[in-house]
C-alpha cells in the first residue's frame, strides 16, 4: 500500500527518482497512465491487471469507451533504472502540464504524479471535516 508525498524534480532527460520506500511494492516494472484531476498515476502491475479487469466490467456505452480509451492508450510500462529513475513518456508529461517540480503522492494501490504548482493548489485540507460528513454513511471512522 501506498501512502505519503514528497517533493522531486524532473531531469532533463524526464526522469525521476522513484522514492526507496515505494520501490519494492512498486515492483521492476510498472504502468504509468493517465489520472484524473489532472494527475498520472503509476500502478505495480498486478494492480494494473485488477484496473484493467475493472475498466472490462463497466457498462458498454460512449462514455464508457471514452474513459477506457483515455487509460489504456495513454498506457506505458515502465522500469525504474539501478538508481530508482523512471522516464516518464514526454506525451504524459505534457498532458498533465509536468516540467521540472512534482508531487509524488502514494494513494493505496498506486502512487500519483503531480505539477507541484497544481497539488498546492488543489490539495485544500480545510474542507476534510466537511467531507469526511458526507463519507459518514459509508462508515468511515477515524
Amino acid at each position: 500500500m501506498f501512502s505519503g508525498s514528497s517533493e522531486h524534480t524532473v531531469d532533463p532527460k524526464g526522469r525521476i527518482i522513484i522514492p526507496s520506500r515505494y520501490r519494492e511494492d512498486l515492483g521492476s516494472h510498472f504502468m504509468i497512465t493517465i489520472g484524473v484531476d489532472g494527475c498520472l498515476f503509476i500502478y505495480p502491475m498486478e494492480k494494473w491487471e485488477a484496473f484493467v479487469d475493472e475498466l472490462a466490467k463497466l457498462p458498454g456505452g460512449a462514455e464508457t469507451r471514452h474513459f477506457q480509451r483515455a487509460i489504456l492508450s495513454n498506457a506505458a510500462e515502465c522500469e525504474a533504472d539501478k538508481q530508482g529513475r523512471v522516464m516518464i513518456p514526454a506525451n504524459l508529461r505534457e498532458k498533465v502540464h509536468i516540467d521540472k517540480e512534482i508531487m509524488l503522492v502514494g494513494m493505496m494501490n498506486k502512487i500519483e504524479i503531480w505539477d507541484k504548482e497544481l497539488w498546492n493548489r488543489t490539495n485544500n485540507v480545510d474542507d476534510l471535516g466537511e467531507i469526511a460528513d458526507h463519507l459518514a454513511e459509508y462508515n468511515l471512522r477515524f
